[in-house]
Order: structure tokens, then sequence, then C-alpha cells
């Protein structure tokens, strides 16, 4: 999918924009329907729409977040918005922010305000309402294939991991996951008991044989396997089982307990910067 052709037409629209310097809002609007911009979905792909959506919206960011004049920031945050209220996709694709373009949202917004740019914080907080945007972990812009699928690998494996920490929160089963099976049944004891009952078997056989003909139940002592290596084969196989489980969800045995059982240890709070864009903006 080549959205070559897409980007440029972007690129050419906000370069328009900010040669004009302006800052207006208002402006811009009346750039983008002289433009006709809307348009711009009119080749759209027939399929990976979200990929499509994605890739305009992160194009924009890129525009937005740069170290680019006020202008072409203002441009890059005014396409952004006019792309998601523009799209023929029902419903709407959302606008995917990392909590790294999440910060840098809030600082434009508090560098705008200090500008005396309303618009910004108003467009923002209309942004915000609306659910226009979704908050992720993975930063996108700049980064390459392999890096993005490192990141979102070990970000999976935290929630399986805090999943697994939930589901064992307080039950029978988080007991067994801790539960060392030969101490909890105390198998050195039983070993030891069953070779001490081996040996006064066999104590007992030899006494015996010497008074009468045992030969044909000398099989009791010869075949007879100890209970205490029994018990050792079973819990042989419940650590095999318990191993097995482990490298199956990508959980270490000193992982399955997160200290006190906290989730900001495992999932970042993104809703601290949320929160901190909205007070922002109702200041």
């Amino acid at each position: 999918m080549d959205l070559s052709p897409f980007k440029l037409d972007i690129d050419e629209l906000l370069a328009d924009y900010t040669e004009a310097n302006c800052t207006a809002f208002t402006d811009f609007k009346r750039m983008w329907m002289a433009k006709k911009f809307s348009y711009i979905y009119e080749d759209r792909p027939k399929t990976n729409s979200g990929a499509f959506m994605q890739s305009l919206f992160l194009h924009c960011i890129g525009h937005k977040t740069s170290q680019s004049c006020l202008p072409q920031r203002l441009a890059g945050l005014y396409c952004l918005y006019c792309l998601y209220e523009s799209q023929p996709y029902k419903p709407h694709f959302k606008i995917y922010l990392s909590l790294e373009e999440l910060k840098k949202l809030k600082d434009f917004v508090v560098e705008a305000k200090q500008n005396g740019m309303d618009v910004v914080p108003a467009l923002v907080k209309r942004m915000l309402d609306k659910g226009m945007i979704l908050f992720g972990f993975i930063n996108l812009l700049g980064n390459s294939g392999a890096k993005q699928v490192s990141e979102l690998t070990a970000s999976q494996n935290k929630r399986v991991q805090f999943a697994c920490d939930k589901l064992f929160l307080n039950t029978q089963i988080e007991s067994n996951m801790h539960m060392d099976l030969g101490s909890e049944l105390e198998l050195d004891k039983i070993k030891k008991s069953s070779t001490d009952y081996a040996k006064a078997k066999e104590l007992a056989f030899a006494e015996a044989s010497q008074i009468v003909d045992v030969e044909d139940a000398r099989h009791i002592v010869e075949n007879d396997k100890l209970l205490g290596d029994r018990v050792e084969e079973i819990v042989k196989e419940w650590d095999s089982q318990k191993e097995m489980f482990y490298e199956k969800t990508r959980v270490r045995r000193d992982e399955l307990a997160i200290a006190d059982h906290d989730e900001s240890a495992v999932l970042p709070r993104e809703n601290d910067d949320f929160d901190e864009i909205r007070q922002l903006l109702l200041e």
C-alpha cells in the first residue's frame, strides 16, 4: 500500500498554511475547503482501512510533535482533527497516541496557552470529550518494525503476567502454583520411612528363610517398588507440569505474585497524563 501520494498532499497543505503565517483554525478550514481536501479519501485503498487511517494520522502527528515552527505544528493538529472528522468510515477510526506523544500534546497545550492561542486547548478538549483519541503504550512514530514488534511483545508479556497474577489472587490455584509438593508431602520423611520398612522387611525375610522355605515369596522383597520412590515420581511429574505452565505463559516462578498485587507495577498509568491535560484545559 503506497501512501506517498496521500502524505505528499498533506505536506503541501501544511506547507501552504505555514507559508501564509496563519495560526487561526478558521484559516485552516478555509484553506482545506478551497482545496477540497476531503477528496483525499476518494482514492483510499479498499482493504486495510485501519492501517490507512492510522498512517495519515501518524503523518500529521509527526508535524505536530516536530521541532518546526509554531504555525506548522498548529497545522498538524488542525489537519489531524479535520482528517478524523471527514473520514468516510463508520464508526470512525480513532487517533492512536502513545504515552510519549500524549506528553508532547500536553506540552503543546501549555505552550499554546502561554501564547494566548485559546483555540488549541479548546480543540484538544473537544477531541478528548468526543473520544477521538485512543491511548496506547507503543510509540509508533519513528520506530523501526523490529523495535515495534519487540515493544509489543514486551507489553503483551506484561499483560499475561498481570492476568495470571489476577487469576491466581487469593485462590486455591495460587496456592497450588506456589506449592512445593515435595515439602507439602514431606517427601524426605516418606523416603526414610519406606527405606526403613524395606530394610526391616528384608531382615524379617532373611530370618524367616532360616526356619521355613520362603522362595515362593521372594518376589515380595525383590520386585516391590518403595513408597518413597513412587511419591518422588509424583513430585517430579508435578514439577514438570508447573515448568510447562511457566514456559507456555512466559511467567517465571518468582513473578507469579507482584508486590502487593499493584497494577501500576505492570501497566503504565496513562490516566495521569490524560487527567493532567484535562486539568490544563479547565484552568
